[in-house]
């Protein structure tokens, strides 16, 4: 999943990213309203850290333009919003609630709440409706945990090859493009002219292959990967 960090404290900014990805997610930042509207509209983020307080265009406004439609991709789904903010009160919540935020979080937070509640709202059905735990054939994730097993056998996996992993497990029987996972697994850092993407399945594979009997994840050629739904 890829996650955009909405914070105009850079100290605050750069641990709650360097956090998140530990967690597994591909993580990029913006330190003001106007960066992170630009940012969302050239990546399609999953969900997002959104503070409230922002110099120029404030929280509540850069929420509500990103839940707002997009003219130029009106298929792709709204981030998730989770806002962050030190004011506190049925009225600011209602505020942020209002503006389109999924949830809502009072600074100063513990890290783990945070990564509970992104991971809630990335539960909701419009991102994942499988519940905190993903299974597909002989494959289980645990996404709070950062476990995967196959037939009960725990998958040494990188950061990058859970995260790819889970992208997979969230759409079984779906052929995702090495496009859509260059977009949603890597961050905006990656070169999209290497082969990146191929190199992280290989590695996965090889990992799935030693756990068990047969490959879950299929190549379509010309098209992407799959994860066999059993």
């Amino acid at each position: 999943m890829r996650l955009l960090v909405i914070e105009d404290e850079p100290d605050l900014a750069d641990a709650l990213a360097e956090g998140l990805r530990a967690e597994g997610y591909a993580v990029d930042v913006a330190y003001d309203g106007v960066e992170a509207l630009r940012k969302a509209e050239a990546h399609p983020y999953d969900a997002v850290t959104l503070d409230v307080g922002l110099p120029g265009i404030d929280g509540h406004e850069v929420c509500r333009r990103l839940r707002a439609p997009r003219p130029n991709a009106p298929a792709a789904p709204a981030p998730r919003v989770v806002l962050l903010t030190a004011r506190d009160g049925v009225d600011a919540r209602v505020a942020g609630l209002d503006a389109g935020a999924d949830d809502y979080l009072v600074k100063p937070f513990a890290f783990p709440e945070l990564a509970a509640r992104i991971r809630a709202v990335l539960r909701r059905p419009a991102v994942d409706a499988r519940g905190a735990e993903l299974e597909v054939g002989d494959l289980r994730l645990d996404p709070a945990r950062l476990d995967a097993t196959r037939r009960g056998e725990r998958l040494p996996l990188t950061p990058k090859e859970f995260a790819l992993l889970r992208y997979l497990m969230t759409r079984p029987g779906r052929v995702v493009s090495e496009t859509e996972l260059l977009q949603h697994v890597w961050d905006e850092h990656a070169n999209p002219f290497t082969n990146t993407v191929r190199v992280t399945v290989s590695t996965l594979r090889r990992k799935l292959a030693a756990a068990g009997d047969g490959q879950p994840i299929e190549t379509i050629v010309g098209a992407g990967y799959r994860v066999r739904e059993a």
